[in-house]
């Protein structure tokens, strides 16, 4: 195996169990973080710490990012202290946040600019997916790039495909979110109806879980709602940004979305109740209360 000197920028939820597989395997690892303790694990285990982006992307020849929005995204990159200003020639450089398909255009455009190649590949999973190196991830970009940095992706993921050039990756992510917002009003909806006729939620899931109705969100989330656990695999605030992102988007496209809208409503109304940081289960938690 050849290795590789990478920086992995964002470690948070997920990306903190990202850069520890790409560590595990063997390469060499330069990390930052804007909180460096959640950092710290990655650290004890061998990675090294920098103290911005642009000193971290200094140092590899491929660079991973996964932050949280898209104003983050364009700080790490164009910054004074961002990616573009600092990665060495002929890197790779590679974003998995979630974010706009024109700003990944953008990156794209300004690293080929600085002879630098760039793809977008966010991905999803959640922090399951990322512990156990079971994520989707949706690519876009050149060819030759998604090619050179597919060793990498495999040791972070499953099911990994390029879809096309800058921008497609975010693309594919934003109708993977679009899916998912009715998909959590479907089985929240399903769910509060069979307790309302007296049926234990629990043995309702044994039951459509297995049948037409399954989706991982059903069978994974579903139950940690249940008990309450609304702790985040993924924040509410991410996937309403998600969504904000993918009717945009479809805007654009002059196309009306109208479960994506009204999934847009109801977590809305989660952030408006103080749940923003929980995890996108907490909706069946206003279900619940609105029952």
């Amino acid at each position: 195996m050849t290795v590789h000197s990478i920086a992995f920028i964002g470690t948070g939820v997920m990306g903190r169990s990202m850069a520890g597989h790409l560590l595990q395997a063997g390469h060499t690892l330069h990390v930052f973080n804007r909180t460096k303790p959640k950092a710290q694990t990655l650290l004890e285990a061998g990675a090294h710490w920098h103290p911005t982006a642009g000193e971290a992307a200094a140092q590899a020849d491929f660079v991973f990012t996964i932050v949280g929005f898209p104003t983050d995204v364009e700080e790490t990159y164009f910054g004074t202290d961002g990616v573009l200003a600092h990665a060495r020639r002929g890197s790779v450089l590679v974003d998995m946040t979630t974010s706009s398909p024109l700003l990944a255009q953008r990156i794209a455009t300004a690293a080929s600019e600085r002879g630098l190649s760039a793809l977008d590949a966010p991905v999803s999973g959640g922090d399951i997916g990322a512990k156990e190196a079971r994520l989707v991830i949706m690519a876009g970009g050149e060819v030759e790039a998604f090619n050179r940095v597919k060793p990498l992706l495999e040791l972070m993921g499953k099911n990994i495909v390029r879809h096309g050039g800058p921008g497609a990756g975010q693309h594919c992510k934003l109708a993977n979110q679009i899916s998912i917002a009715s998909i959590m009003m479907s089985w929240c909806e399903a769910l509060t109806y069979a307790q309302k006729a007296g049926l234990d939620p629990v043995r309702v899931i044994e039951s459509i879980g297995g049948g037409a109705a399954a989706s991982w969100s059903l069978n994974h989330l579903a139950p940690r709602a249940l008990k309450g656990d609304f702790a985040p695999g993924f924040y509410v605030k991410h996937f309403l940004k998600d969504m904000r992102l993918a009717l945009e988007s479809a805007e654009s496209l002059q196309l009306d979305l109208p479960g994506l809208t009204q999934a847009k409503k109801l977590y809305e109304e989660v952030a408006r109740r103080g749940w923003e940081e929980s995890g996108t289960q907490v909706l069946l938690k206003l279900y619940q209360e609105q029952s």
